[in-house]
């Protein structure tokens, strides 16, 4: 009888695998099509040939790939670094970095704010966090613009009450980007370090205080590795779109101050470069997974060396 029930639950389970990749299939094929299709696409792009007017020749070269680091003199052939694109790309990720930096210091208070109020009171504070993505982000942009530009809200006030005499000008430059990311993606950091900390035990802290630990000591060896993980995630979901951000940059920076996604709308279109623009989105794709590897490497590190 025993190898009879086995060979039941055997086909028991088989059938419920089955059952489970027909219901998983339909999500299977949108992700093939909606979101691997896309980037294959890309790819395939990025090893042909530009067209004399935009779009692309169906010849395979390498040479989009070659422009992503390099350029060859009009005049005498000589191959050096791109240094308009290496400037572009350092600037894109010292202005995400900077973000996401920012981000975290005023998003984990504000989460620690919220997590230690009633909890009759939480669901209101988590509303006015999610309000300004109601709107849509050109619109937050301009909200930015017409705080920061020189004739703005922060200028006008600052010369109403007699503290300057002429505008800041903040305006089209790294700074602005910084604000305007920062305004547009501090949400996103701080409802994933809420939600871990919505599930922490503050009874934790006051063991601590009880110990004569101080408050930052409280805070390094109690909270922060508890609430790791949200805090990973914020700083995720932040860079990430800040990296290839496209909107911000072009309004606050006034197509001065270029970030790898106007570099890339650049060569689709007055570029006319299909297959360069398509090798730098590919490139900036390597940068975000290396990036996140980096970051999911060092934080497995200090996972493992607070266990031990």
């Amino acid at each position: 009888m025993a190898p009879v029930s086995n060979q039941l639950e055997l086909e028991r389970i088989k059938r419920k695998t089955r059952a489970n990749w027909l219901l998983s299939l339909p999500a299977l094929l949108l992700l093939l099509f909606a979101a691997s299709g896309p980037l294959l696409i890309v790819i395939v792009y990025s090893f042909l040939t530009p067209g004399n007017y935009g779009g692309v020749l169906w010849e395979l070269s390498g040479e989009a790939w070659f422009k992503v680091l390099y350029t060859k003199d009009i005049f005498d052939d000589t191959i050096s670094l791109s240094d308009a694109h290496l400037s572009i790309f350092w600037r894109s990720f010292q202005l995400s970095f900077l973000t996401t930096v920012i981000c975290l210091v005023l998003g984990f208070p504000t989460a620690y704010f919220i997590a230690t109020r009633p909890p009759s009171t939480r669901n209101v504070w988590l509303f006015l966090i999610t309000i300004p993505f109601w709107t849509n982000l050109l619109i937050r942009t301009f909200a930015i613009l017409e705080l920061i530009r020189n004739k703005g809200v922060i200028n006008n006030s600052l010369i109403s009450l007699g503290i300057i005499s002429d505008p800041i000008p903040m305006l089209y430059s790294d700074a602005a980007i910084v604000i305007g990311m920062t305004y547009v993606y501090l949400p996103l950091m701080v409802l994933p370090i809420y939600a871990a900390m919505e599930r922490f035990d503050f009874r934790y802290v006051e063991a601590g205080f009880d110990l004569y630990a101080s408050r930052f000591k409280v805070m390094r060896r109690i909270i922060l590795p508890i609430i790791k993980p949200g805090v990973i995630a914020g700083s995720i979901l932040v860079f990430v779109p800040s990296l290839g951000a496209y909107v911000t940059p072009r309004i606050l920076g006034g197509g001065k101050n270029l970030m790898i996604g106007n570099l890339i709308e650049l060569q689709f279109g007055q570029g006319k470069n299909w297959p360069l623009g398509a090798a730098l989105a590919v490139t900036m794709l390597l940068i975000v997974l290396v990036a996140l590897i980096f970051y999911m490497r060092i934080s497995q590190r200090s996972e493992q060396n607070d266990a031990q």
